[in-house]
């Protein structure tokens, strides 16, 4: 994926350091010095003779951003529904486009969303994968994460067959086959989680059958709860009761669950992953940020669907923290004014770094500049107009910046993008590929009858569905 393949020594000189660590906090003119692929020292003036040097100065040098929830395959479906409901997205993808894909469709989908992912700055992924109808689709898309030169979490979430809500389909035991060929070990870049449907989305004989086989996998597991009309039914009290929750668990919304749900989450130890763009996009419900953060639960940020947003984190970012703010300054005084803003820029820069890497397992490895981890790092451009005088780094990261300004981003020590072009990436043919792949789908659409009028343009406007 590049010029240089994580051997060695590689120093970040000069740039202002927003770490996450909370011993080490921020360092303005300091270096970070990696060595064979791990973070060996942050400080001013290190002394590295024999090392590769990146001109850091004028850059905000941070941990690469984690998505803990993507439906990646869907990104050559990119903002066909970026004026749908929730509903409208069902039929329209859930119930529509997704019987279409080829086990090589679903190769390209994920290849060009972890590539453009890479190129905004987020170094790890969580691939929630839920469009594998055979085994062949499963390993393209195992196959496309890997060839990306991500670090990526595929979360195997099922087909078609078990997103008919609600479903009496078990989840396939093909996932057993899929770890043993491909994730014989944690150590790997690429890493297996299971998706689970959650028992909104099935019958509880399935939903419990569902979680044996994730207990069977013993991987992490992620579940959808409080997904608007679909998650109001009480899903985590249920999964509590059944002995299904704990702290391999990632709770994803959580914006229709009672406070007593989010307080089992807590004392359970589970994690959540909030996407505020799609969850006030499609009537999930308030973004759950504020009553997480009351629980004593922070959380990570997710993307969701491409279908409707962008793929990057400085939306996610700004979404979760104006909706939250909002909501804070709604129940402030009788003039709709906050006495004080709780939640900060700093907060949600955690969220997208060290907390995402709390909820995909990988606390320990990465999300913070942390000399023993993993160099997973992000150098973001600070001379635009925007970010000039440099005043506030966490405000200038949340409010100003943007995918374009991501100058530098390192996965596991080696470059995967350099002065501001990816390394190894051959974007033409990616480019290709997903027309191509986009033109298939939508002349195979027009002869399934539901979908039978699915065009590009902004025009398709699928019929809607309720709860």
């Amino acid at each position: 994926m590049s010029d240089y393949l994580g051997t060695g020594q590689l120093l970040l000189k000069g740039g202002t350091v927003l770490t996450m660590d909370p011993l080490l906090g921020d360092l303005p003119d300091a270096d970070v010095l990696i060595t064979d692929g791990v973070i060996t020292a942050v400080g001013r003036h290190l002394d590295a003779p024999d090392a590769t040097v990146v001109d850091a100065r004028n850059h905000y040098v941070l941990p690469g951003f984690v998505d803990t929830h993507r439906h990646t395959w869907q990104s050559v479906l990119r903002h066909v529904g970026s004026d749908w409901t929730l509903g409208q997205y069902f039929i329209g993808i859930h119930f529509g486009m997704s019987e279409l894909f080829r086990p090589e469709d679903t190769y390209i989908a994920n290849l060009l969303g972890v590539t453009e992912a890479l190129d905004s700055g987020v170094t790890t992924l969580l691939d929630w994968s839920h469009n594998l109808a055979t085994p062949e689709h499963a390993d393209a898309a195992v196959e496309g994460l890997q060839h990306s030169g991500a670090r990526a979490i595929f979360a195997h979430g099922g087909g078609p067959a078990q997103w008919q809500v609600v479903s009496s389909v078990d989840h396939p035991r093909d996932a057993l086959r899929v770890r043993d060929r491909y994730f014989s070990s944690d150590d790997q870049l690429v890493t297996m989680a299971f998706a689970a449907r959650g028992p909104q989305f099935t019958t509880e004989e399935v939903t419990q059958r569902d979680w044996a086989l994730a207990r069977e996998l013993g991987t992490r597991i992620t579940v959808h709860v409080g997904d608007g009309e679909w998650g109001k039914s009480g899903p985590v009290t249920w999964l509590h009761a059944q002995g299904f929750t704990g702290p391999e668990v990632t709770y994803v919304h959580c914006n229709t669950i009672s406070d007593e749900e989010i307080a089992l989450i807590a004392a359970t130890g589970g994690t959540a992953s909030v996407a505020a763009d799609i969850e006030t996009q499609m009537g999930h419900g308030w973004p759950a940020t504020g009553r997480l953060l009351k629980a004593g639960v922070r959380p990570s940020l997710s993307i969701d669907v491409c279908t409707s947003n962008g793929g990057d984190m400085f939306h996610a970012m700004k979404t979760t923290i104006s909706t939250q703010r909002a909501l804070d300054n709604a129940a402030g005084d009788e003039w709709g004014t906050a006495e004080r803003l709780e939640l900060t820029c700093r907060d949600v820069v955690e969220f997208a770094t060290l907390q995402g890497a709390i909820a995909n397992g990988l606390g320990d490895k990465i999300g913070s500049i942390t000399p023993g981890k993993q160099a997973d790092i992000i150098t973001i451009r600070a001379t635009d107009l925007s970010m000039v005088p440099r005043n506030n780094p966490y405000g200038a990261v949340v409010y100003s910046a943007h995918a374009g300004m991501v100058d530098t981003v390192i996965v596991a020590g080696r470059f995967v993008k350099k002065d501001g072009v990816l390394c190894g990436a051959d974007v033409p043919r990616i480019e290709s590929l997903a027309e191509a792949t986009r033109e298939y789908l939508f002349e195979a659409a027009k002869q399934k009858d539901t979908i039978a009028d699915a065009a590009v343009g902004g025009g398709w406007m699928p019929a809607a569905l309720r709860a």
